[in-house]
């Protein structure tokens, strides 16, 4: 039973349904406190890139490249400090950080624990922290949902059922990474094909509502613009099924393998008062491998733009050479202590593993650009991580901003990934990662 709504009464019968209106209100009012929060977190955001990296992230600007090696290296050196320390404080005593497949099953998300994970997660990603920043606004969602449940379920014209509570924390996860990233559409299907795992008119209607105004309120803050930016036009080519047909499950075998090792690296992360030594030792790692390679600083979204961006094939062992710093920090990231998303990271790799074998097919389709190669790794490789075809491909093509040509490639792609890496997994029997990687 769901933490928010414990108590019932003889009015509200377990099997009871909720009220159209009651729902209704609870979505918009929800999604408009969520799009505030998802506001409030890319300010916030923005705000420690530009005071320790004098960065000003955009499409356009998507690496810290213009600061000084040094100031790379202290700006995360400084950010992994202080942001082991608070993870050290707020999971040293008291009520447990409890995640979001922890609140559908009904346990309660302490507030302001939450709420300072949520910001540490936003810091250390803006400090060069390397992982993923898209959890920590659909938790923010979550929490707020359930803390809106709790204050709502004594009055009775707002009562929800135990089913729509449990749909509420869903849709507000995934409108919590809509109003972040704009992307109203893979908002929706993080909340029904990964959360919920049920389709129906009612919970994509309800996930659909909350996300498109979760985004439309995150858009007051970061525009329109595309958060992956493609300078080319170029239709995708039907000679590009080819390349998913092989390119599918290649990203299928990497993408599980991602999984696996950042599953693992969260399961077996430091704890306790080791994060005193281990994040700071991480903040230097990700420093001096920040020397060489600044794009591997940050969430992946500058590994994955730099991949996009490429026209010719003469940077392969730059590449591959970045590939693995940005695993290794990503995943060194997590098992020192660190919370974050694998999302984009997981983007950030499928598109270097796109990219490197575009070298391969270069000989026999000449005319393909490489920055393709690129986006079926990424999305690939990321619906093999995530066993989220529909939401993986979604989420590429809109947040990029995409001609629909790149639908039909996609949908090869990751049907053919996500089918390797499911075969993959069930062989090795990993799915207990699965549940981790989303909390």
């Amino acid at each position: 039973m769901l933490a928010a709504n414990s108590t019932k009464t003889d009015e509200q019968p377990l099997d009871a349904e909720s009220k159209f209106w009651s729902l209704a209100i609870a979505t918009i009012v929800l999604a408009v406190v969520i799009g505030l929060a998802a506001i409030l977190l890319s300010l916030f955001l923005e705000f420690i890139e530009v005071h320790f990296l004098d960065f000003h992230e955009s499409f356009r600007h998507y690496s810290p490249n213009n600061a000084h090696p040094s100031q790379r290296f202290i700006s995360i050196v400084i950010g992994s400090t202080i942001a082991g320390f608070v993870w050290w404080a707020i999971r040293a005593r008291g009520s447990k950080i409890v995640g979001i497949n922890g609140a559908l099953k009904g346990e309660k998300m302490p507030v302001w624990k939450t709420a300072a994970n949520v910001l540490t997660q936003m810091f250390f990603v803006g400090t060069g922290g390397s992982v993923g920043r898209e959890l920590a606004p659909r938790q923010a969602g979550v929490m707020l949902a359930q803390t809106y449940q709790r204050k709502t379920a004594k009055i009775r014209f707002l009562w929800l059922s135990q089913e729509d509570q449990k749909l509420l924390l869903a849709a507000a996860a995934g409108a919590g990474f809509a109003g972040v990233y704009i992307s109203p559409i893979t908002g929706m299907l993080f909340s029904v094909e990964l959360l919920l795992k049920k389709a129906s008119v009612k919970t994509i209607s309800v996930s659909l509502v909350m996300s498109t105004i979760a985004a439309l309120m995150g858009a007051i803050v970061k525009g329109y613009n595309p958060y992956y930016a493609l300078f080319q036009t170029t239709d995708f080519s039907r000679w590009l099924l080819v390349v998913a047909v092989i390119l599918g499950p290649i990203a299928g075998i990497f993408g599980a393998w991602a999984k696996q090792a950042f599953g693992w690296a969260q399961n077996h992360q430091a704890k306790g008062k080791w994060l005193w030594l281990t994040m700071p030792a991480v903040g230097v790692l990700t420093g001096l491998m920040a020397w060489p390679f600044p794009q591997v600083m940050g969430n992946g979204r500058a590994t994955a733009q730099y991949t996009f961006l490429q026209t010719d094939h003469h940077l392969l062992y730059f590449f591959i050479a970045l590939g693995l710093a940005k695993f290794a920090m990503t995943f060194l990231s997590l098992y020192g202590g660190g919370t974050g998303g694998t999302l984009t990271p997981s983007i950030a790799l499928g598109g270097v593993l796109g990219l490197v074998s575009s070298v391969a097919f270069h000989p026999f389709l000449p005319n393909l650009a490489p920055w393709q190669f690129a986006l079926i790794g990424a999305v690939a490789l990321l619906a093999a991580s995530q066993q989220a075809p529909l939401m993986a491909m979604f989420m590429v093509f809109e947040i990029s901003h995409l001609d629909y040509s790149a639908l039909i490639v996609f949908a090869l792609a990751v049907a053919l990934s996500s089918a390797t890496a499911k075969i993959y997994l069930d062989w090795m029997g990993t799915h207990p990662f699965q549940k981790k990687n989303l909390n």
